[in-house]
């Protein structure tokens, strides 16, 4: 049986030429990068060069980028460590449609005396500067909000959001994990104090991520332990990791039109296909198409009577025809909750439990798109029970 995979918005497979680049640090060159040894020193030298070849890539200086192990660990340290230093400012600014990796450390906050405070969003999920604006007080700590939104898509106004939060002196942090090597990220550009990256979902390795620390912004290091990362980050320095998160983003950025283009093509030739071919009920892109990565489409279905279907079972279906998609993060798969991306975009409960999330990769072709709506066709039939 055919399998389908048609969830890079969870995961990527490792590109082969990523791979090849980390296998040397895997078998011969395995030193430690802290170990004072030759084999040591060739491995921080790796490292090194690693560091400066992401700075490069995202505008950075090498010493504002700290290697970790993956986006949630990098997600956790900002806020931890910002909000240890920041005085007697006790409120934190985010929306609803954040990661869980952000959502979490903001909402234990509360017991060190925080407020969370959550910036209202357009009606298609995008959170725009004017309704930071309307939030911000003398008393934000920081503002955490997401570069695009890893479930509808949604490209968010950073740029504009991080200059409001300059022209105030309030640190910003951009989970970039569904932005990096997909769009353009210039830390500059962008004006942001921090940032967070994952490897896995360039075509790198999992277990590896970056945390983007502005020279000069207040925070102090969560995971403490060793003198690694310049005390930064404790824990031995996964050197094949950075050798393979260096090669991704190197390769991600140097492809990211020729993706972006394919991708587009791909979002577009999914539209068409199901207005032409899904006979079973209708469908609606939750968040509509404006301002949104082409890589990630979020579709919710319903009868003529208004009716869903139960998502996981929608999930689980297509699995068994052999397709790989999800109803939402990775992080929440199993949960009998509703997205809470969806619920806080405003969608109701049963079109959101009836929703999945389509993300292409750079390997998927037109005739996948085809062959993914024919099989969504015929189980949202025997779903909707329009087979005899």
């Amino acid at each position: 049986m055919k399998t389908l995979y048609l969830d890079h918005a969870a995961t990527t497979p490792l590109d082969e030429r990523i791979l090849e680049a980390m296998l040397p640090f895997m078998t011969d060159n395995f030193g430690n990068a802290n170990s004072a040894h030759h084999l040591g020193q060739k491995a921080k030298v790796v490292v090194e060069d690693a560091r400066e070849k992401v700075a490069h890539l995202i505008n950075a200086e090498p010493s504002e980028v700290i290697f970790t192990s993956g986006g949630t660990e990098s997600d956790n340290a900002v806020i931890k460590g910002v909000l240890a230093v920041s005085g007697n400012k006790k409120e934190v600014i985010t929306s609803h449609l954040e990661h869980h990796a952000v959502l979490h450390p903001i909402e234990m906050s509360k017991m060190g005396g925080f407020k969370p405070v959550f910036v209202e969003t357009e009606d298609c999920g995008r959170i725009s500067a004017r309704n930071v604006e309307k939030v911000i007080t003398d008393q934000t700590a920081l503002v955490s909000l997401m570069h695009v939104n890893n479930e509808i898509g949604c490209i968010n106004e950073i740029k504009e959001i991080a200059e409001l939060c300059k022209a105030r002196n309030i640190p910003i942090h951009s989970d970039t994990v569904q932005s990096l090597g997909k769009i353009p990220v210039d830390v500059k550009e962008l004006s942001l104090d921090f940032l967070s990256g994952s490897a896995h979902k360039i075509y790198g390795p999992k277990g590896i991520g970056i945390m983007y620390v502005r020279n000069g912004a207040r925070w102090i290091p969560w995971m403490t332990g060793g003198s690694q990362e310049r005390r930064r980050r404790g824990g031995t320095i996964n050197v094949p990791g950075v050798v393979g998160f260096a090669k991704a983003l190197e390769l991600a950025v140097e492809e990211m039109d020729e993706n972006t283009a394919k991708f587009k093509h791909l979002r577009k030739t999914l539209l068409i296909s199901l207005d032409e071919k899904l006979t079973s009920c209708s469908y609606h892109v939750n968040g509509g198409n404006e301002n949104k990565v082409p890589h990630i489409i979020n579709l919710s279905f319903s009868d003529s009577d208004g009716h869903g279907v139960d998502g996981e079972m929608l999930l689980l279906n297509l699995d068994i025809e052999g397709i790989c998609v999800s109803n939402g993060s990775a992080c929440t798969s199993g949960a009998v909750e509703p997205s809470h991306v969806l619920m806080g975009l405003g969608v109701e409960d049963q079109a959101a439990k009836s929703s999945i999330r389509v993300s292409f990769g750079k390997k998927n072709t037109e005739e996948d798109v085809h062959f993914f709506v024919e099989k969504l066709d015929t189980v949202l039939k025997r779903m909707f029970n329009l087979v005899q």
